[in-house]
């Protein structure tokens, strides 16, 4: 028997504190559908790894560093194959009002109120300290059921704290161990045991089944035997049929430099503070996504740490946050470009539209701070003329003024992202494709290599999610950037493609002659 499940000696459990007036509040709380299972400790016990571990995903940043959290994350997971919903909190920590460790105690605090079980997780290693003991007491004020887990058990190292644990009044820990993936089947039971779920039915064998009919027992239905008939019937299940591209999540990425009101415009789009904000530049340091309804239409919209030059990031965490926002980047459908009025388009601005446009990532520039500016017009039109001069690559780029402190312009700025995004998956007939080919070479014929012609024979489109062209040409090595880019800005006017992305590749015909 490991050491971990003996009984341990008699300790003093924490005195029972009286409910709070939230705990009252929430006396007849429900499991919300998924339920929503919290992960909440003291900085650097390893929440963000046990997160990683349970969703199954690398989407929380992981480090030595404390604090490196800052915003509430939630991912999608199962106990016994039934959807749950997993919070990643900031660590919990003494804070004075106003701080930056008092805003992110507050999204720690919302996510305890919000949840139907609570994971309180401890360092075995480091043992109970007088924090965690602080913190123990919202938990269990909080009136949820909570699981409390002695993380980083692995060895012997954590055996101490391990036992130290009981004298929190929480039950019998639990021994993980989230970096080597230990212990996690143990917690899987215990997560299932508070919300409720009962095991699944173990998988019975044909012969077991037969037995079991035989005697009149209740067998549950063999996923099998759907398959077995439709064999018999010589048929086949139905394929997934295509998703329309409106029924479809729109992956949106919120992107700029730092302090240009990123999270604040989150916080504006799903109309609660969700995201920690605060005039101090890089408060957020992790990609967080959060799920948004508009007009009917789903997106995906991930927050993202401001983007500053790569000279100037030294910082382990920065460069975490950095290298996590270019990731969202590179999975978003849809980025969002946010710019300070005060300081528009400056290099760091221009970059960071270059890095989405060679992404092949539709793009929209969101002009923030806008109830700032005193003479708008001018203001707009001297935005318009950088734009032109500036992302000349992009041409047709959506350029929305806003205010996210004060909720202006967001209906402009979300219908479009949403024309941005049916422009990016946008295809043309192949027909419709070769009568402009025509019509364009008519008006400007590509221009002679060597003394002769360069033909343009055919031209198709080859995929969509950036608009992807394929022309056929006599000579594609000789035909110069600048005709090209004519036949890109013509595609672009002529079948309504601004502010996106376009790919045009140029192949050598084949000869039908060469062999003969």
């Amino acid at each position: 028997m490991s050491p971990r499940t003996k009984t341990p000696p008699a300790t003093k459990k924490l005195p029972a504190s009286k409910p709070s007036p939230t705990a009252e509040t929430h006396a007849a709380h429900q499991l919300s559908d998924p339920p929503m299972v919290v992960i909440v400790g003291r900085p650097n016990v390893g929440k963000s790894t046990l997160y990683n571990r349970l969703t199954n995903t690398r989407d929380a940043l992981v480090s030595d560093l404390p604090g490196l959290t800052r915003d509430r994350r939630e991912g999608p997971s199962t106990v016994y194959d039934r959807p749950v919903t997993i919070v990643d909190t900031a660590g919990l920590e003494e804070a004075n009002p106003g701080t930056i460790a008092a805003r992110m105690r507050h999204q720690s605090e919302v996510a305890i109120s919000a949840a139907d079980l609570i994971l309180f997780v401890i360092d075995a290693r480091a043992g109970v300290t007088p924090i965690d003991i602080e913190f123990a007491r919202i938990a269990r004020n909080s009136g949820r059921k909570v699981i409390l887990i002695a993380n980083k058990c692995e060895g012997r190292q954590g055996d101490g704290g391990f036992y130290d644990a009981y004298a929190m009044g929480f039950g019998d820990p639990l021994a993980v161990s989230a970096e080597h993936g230990e212990g996690l089947s143990d917690l899987e039971v215990a997560m299932a045991d508070a919300l409720g779920y009962k095991a699944p039915p173990r998988e019975m064998s044909k012969s077991r089944r037969k037995r079991a009919v035989r005697d009149g027992e209740d067998v549950p239905a063999d996923p099998a035997d759907d398959l077995e008939r439709a064999a018999e019937a010589d048929t086949e299940p139905a394929g997934d049929a295509p998703i329309p591209l409106e029924e479809r999540t729109i992956r949106l990425a919120i992107v700029g430099r730092p302090n240009a009101g990123k999270s604040t415009l989150v916080n504006a789009l799903l109309g609660e503070d969700r995201m920690i904000t605060g005039p101090e530049p890089g408060l957020t340091r992790d990609s967080v996504s959060s799920d948004l309804e508009w007009n009917g239409r789903k997106l995906k919209v991930y927050d993202t740490a401001g983007l500053r030059k790569k000279a100037k990031v030294h910082e382990l965490a920065e460069k975490l946050s950095t290298s996590d926002t270019v990731r969202a980047l590179r999975f978003a459908e849809v980025v969002v470009l946010v710019v300070d009025v005060a300081q528009p388009f400056e290099h760091q601005d221009l970059t960071i539209a270059q890095l989405a446009t060679d992404e092949g990532r539709a793009l929209v520039l969101a002009v923030n701070k806008w109830d700032l500016e005193p003479n708008k017009q001018a203001k707009l039109k001297e935005l318009h003329d950088m734009l032109g001069d500036r992302l000349s690559q992009v041409q047709g780029v959506t350029l929305i003024p806003i205010s996210a402190l004060g909720d202006k312009n967001l209906d402009k700025l979300m219908a479009a992202v949403i024309a941005a995004h049916d422009t990016w998956n946008k295809r043309i007939s192949t027909s419709a494709l070769n009568r402009w080919l025509i019509d364009a070479i008519a008006r400007h014929a590509p221009p002679a290599s060597s003394g002769r012609r360069i033909k343009l024979r055919y031209m198709t489109q080859a995929s969509t999610r950036p608009p992807t062209f394929v022309a056929f040409c006599s000579k594609p090595d000789d035909v110069p950037k600048s005709y090209v880019r004519y036949l890109v800005n013509g595609l672009r006017e002529t079948f309504k493609l601004p502010g996106v992305p376009i790919r045009f590749n140029l192949r050598k015909s084949d000869n039908p002659f060469a062999d003969k």
